[in-house]
């Protein structure tokens, strides 16, 4: 893995959160939140380094990642109170990091749990699975069901 500055990533983040802030301000009733491929790509390298995953090309359909011991991992990162899946992976690795603070390891365990407990179908193509739900559920996984945290998250 490459020498990363994730101090500078940290800061460039802080300060897409800054611009996103003052375009609130400058629009009022308009929300400019930091969601996509920009959030995706984010939660994908920090998760890469913490969990020593091999990421997948950009943009791979089905998983972002590939674990040590060959679990393909889907990813996703959030700074609100919820994820949206659109298939059921192999492992899935939630990670959130509200506005001002570091990421944290939401879930870490076996996609289909996950998926079995998201909520139905939307228009968009996305189940919903709230932060809050993920969380007790990770409170019962096993130690054996999550990748083992190599390094604390960076950012």
């Amino acid at each position: 893995m490459n020498e990363t500055d994730w101090p500078t990533v940290g800061t460039l983040i802080d300060e897409l959160y800054h611009a996103t802030d003052a375009l609130e301000k400058m629009f009022p009733g308009r929300k400019f939140t930091l969601d996509g491929h920009l959030v995706g790509s984010v939660g994908e390298v920090v998760a890469s380094f913490m969990f020593d995953l091999e990421l997948n090309p950009a943009s791979t359909l089905g998983h972002d990642a590939r674990a040590k011991d060959g679990r393909k991992v889907e990813i996703k990162l959030t700074q609100g109170k919820s994820v949206g899946l659109r298939h059921e992976s192999e492992h899935l690795i939630v990670l959130s990091r509200p506005k001002g603070r570091s990421i944290s390891v939401i879930y870490n365990g076996p996609g289909a749990l996950a998926w079995n407990a998201a909520g139905k179908m939307q228009k968009n193509g996305q189940r919903s699975l709230g932060l809050q739900k993920l969380r007790m559920m990770a409170a019962n996984l096993g130690l054996e069901q999550q990748l083992p945290l190599v390094r604390v998250a960076p950012v």
